[in-house]
This record gives structure tokens, C-alpha cells and sequence, in this order.
């Protein structure tokens, strides 16, 4: 039986570690920092001041900018910004 591609499974930290040492450098930075830049979007997803409002826009250039390396290197490790209460990170 195979796992649903909606429920995420977590991996040891070995094994991660073993996943990242095969990755290019560049790669895994832009992994973070999509990471980083998918929680920045979903935190700043209510009503917005205008500094809210560039703050936002400004993770979601991010965002994209780290989404370009990672679609470059692997288009399945692309990081979409979570809906509140909806699927995790990447799905």
C-alpha cells in the first residue's frame, strides 16, 4: 500500500541528511529560503496595511525567486504558500 501524496511522512534526520548530501548547495538554500518565504506569505495573508502589504509581496518575490532554482534543479520541490488549515508546505 502505497502512502497518500497528501499526508506527510516524516523522515529521520539521517536520512534527510543523506537526501542533502546528494543536493547541490545552491539548491538547498533556495529549499530554505522557499521554505522561509512560503511561512512569511501565509503569515501576512490577513487584511494588510501598506507595510504588511509590501512585506508580503516581498516573500512572495522570494518565494518565486527560490522556486525558479529548485523547478530548475527538481520541478517536483517546488513550495507553494500553505491555505490556512490546508495541505502542508510543497503540496
Amino acid at each position: 500500500m502505497t502512502a497518500s501524496p497528501l499526508v506527510p511522512v516524516p523522515i529521520p534526520d539521517r536520512v534527510a541528511a543523506m537526501i542533502g548530501a546528494c543536493m547541490p548547495i545552491h539548491v538547498l538554500q533556495a529549499e530554505v529560503d522557499a521554505e522561509c518565504a512560503a511561512r512569511e506569505v501565509h503569515r501576512l495573508r490577513d487584511p494588510l496595511s501598506g507595510e504588511s502589504r509590501a512585506a508580503r509581496e516581498h516573500a512572495l518575490s522570494a518565494l518565486a525567486s527560490a522556486n525558479k532554482v529548485l523547478a530548475a534543479y527538481n520541478p517536483g520541490l517546488t513550495v507553494r504558500p500553505r491555505r490556512s488549515g490546508g495541505a502542508p508546505y510543497g503540496v
